[in-house]
């Protein structure tokens, strides 16, 4: 019974941040201008990396390695300077619960 009761709760917890981070257009928004580069859905065809299921940790780090500089792209750079702090964990919740 225990072990239904965390099961079920670890499953709920999984579907409210999917379902957070899809209900927030704001976040939509912001993912939807990665697209472009990135693909749909961060789910890129080409050369450009992935960002769909990337650890959030992850990609939290890489966009502040961007934004000061620590790993080069002028292309990024100017991409993560234009996002807040929040925004980027918002990002990285959204892109993380894409699979």
């Amino acid at each position: 019974m225990k072990h239904t009761l965390a099961y079920t709760l670890l499953f709920a917890g999984a579907l409210g941040v999917v379902a957070t981070a899809q209900a927030d257009p704001r976040t939509r928004t912001m993912a939807a201008n990665c697209s472009y580069c990135h693909g749909p859905d961060g789910k890129s065809r080409g050369a450009i990396p992935s960002l769909a299921g990337l650890e959030k940790d992850y990609f939290v780090q890489q966009m502040k390695d961007f934004k000061s500089g620590t790993r080069p792209s002028v292309v990024m750079q100017k991409h993560a300077l234009g996002y807040t702090d929040e925004e980027i964990e918002q990002l990285a919740a959204w892109f993380a619960a894409v699979k």
